[in-house]
């Protein structure tokens, strides 16, 4: 996470991707959560590729029209958290000796110039400890994240023409593991799966941190795209399609249900061979990570992934949750985004349902960071280490 002022205000959350602009705020009412502002908005195809902006002014009055049009309660704070390109960042756990604050700082940042792609002084670059729920005296775990500074700049030039002030810059990983895993803390790791209309990515949480993230150029439009190529049909056809039927199959025989219609049928067919990469994906990710990231920083014993949690548009596509559960032999469910703001395991609020929430997923972390206490809880030494452990 990268701040920018000494101040905390309350901020709302701007989540920015390639084809599209979302918008939560929430409020709090007698010491609870409530969802105040949201919106979404259109972003014309080609002014933002990758996650890279090619035209700041373009952005700047898309982000000004997607400002006046939210529901709910008009934006009142020209302060925001803004979500940052998971594509363009490069986040990873490094092992460090336990030191002194400002000697840790010095020694992450010479120590990141060993995983970072690029010249250091080409990036900005954060830094967390993770905290650690096991005993070991002899290191910490911080979690690194950095991004080109170009890339920051141009989306910090978009907002401050769009008349926005941030606040904090997050990577979507962050805001995303943020909205769904429940206290900001997994017994065991977890994937999360990000199914957008761009791209998928993937994040193992663990712990009180993330610990890996990758990302994929397979998506829901994706998807329309492959339905509307099969079928020969227009675009906005084909995304009526892949609504209505998704992957409706007998997951024991991949065959299409014998009560369903043939036009059912060719969506399936359509869709199998994306939907194949993607399990494909997955497993390498998993792989990747146990064989990588999982034997450096747990201790024997400790148990690799066991739950996917969906989010993203694409979370919604019928059959998705089946289809992936008896590929992976793994248990496979949507997420909820409302876990940390709304009591009760509640999962929607009015104006917005719980499907059209998991679009949200992003902006709804963002938000949360935009209204949660901003303090961050600094170890200085071994000692207070220790008794952080304990807390």
């Amino acid at each position: 996470m990268l701040e920018f002022l000494a101040l905390k205000p309350k901020a709302f959350g701007l989540d920015i991707s390639d084809l599209s602009l979302k918008i939560i705020k929430l409020g709090k009412k007698k010491g609870v959560l409530n969802l105040a502002s949201f919106g979404e908005t259109p972003v014309k195809e080609g002014i933002i590729q990758e996650g890279e902006i090619q035209d700041e002014d373009a952005l700047s009055e898309i982000i000004k029209s997607a400002l006046s049009k939210v529901k709910g309660e008009g934006l009142k704070t020209k302060y925001v958290a803004v979500s940052l390109p998971e594509e363009k960042a490069f986040l990873q756990v490094i092992q460090m000796p336990i030191m002194k604050e400002e000697e840790l700082k010095k020694a992450v940042y010479f120590e990141a110039e060993n995983y970072i792609p690029l010249p250091i002084n080409e990036v900005y670059l954060d830094s967390q400890i993770i905290k650690s729920d096991y005993d070991d005296s002899d290191r910490l775990d911080v979690l690194i994240a950095a991004l080109p500074k170009k890339i920051i700049d141009s989306y910090l030039i978009s907002l401050k023409k769009a008349g926005l002030a941030p606040l904090v810059f997050e990577i979507e990983s962050q805001a995303i593991a943020r909205a769904l895993v429940k206290n900001g803390v997994s017994p065991f790791p977890v994937l999360l799966i990000d199914l957008g209309a761009a791209r998928t990515g993937f994040i193992v949480f663990s712990g009180h941190s993330l610990r890996f993230t990758s990302s994929v150029p397979i998506s829901s439009e994706g998807f329309t795209k492959a339905i509307g190529k099969y079928l020969n049909v227009n675009h906005d056809k084909a995304e009526e399609l892949k609504i209505r039927y998704g992957v409706e199959t007998d997951i024991n025989t991949y065959r299409v249900e014998t009560n369903i219609d043939v036009e059912a049928r060719k969506i399936f067919e359509a869709l199998i061979p994306s939907l194949s990469v993607l399990t494909k994906e997955i497993k390498k990710c998993l792989s990747y990570y146990q064989t990588h990231i999982f034997d450096e920083h747990f201790s024997p014993g400790t148990e690799g992934v066991r739950k996917i949690y969906l989010c993203g548009g694409g979370a919604n596509l019928k059959g998705l949750v089946d289809f992936l559960s008896h590929e992976l032999k793994m248990p496979v469910e949507k997420g909820n985004p409302w876990t940390n703001i709304l009591k009760d395991y509640l999962k929607e609020v009015p104006g917005m349902s719980y499907e059209k929430s998991l679009a949200f997923t992003t902006a709804l972390g963002l938000a949360l960071r935009g209204i949660q206490n901003n303090g961050k809880r600094k170890i200085k030494n071994k000692k207070q280490y220790n008794k952080v452990k304990k807390d």
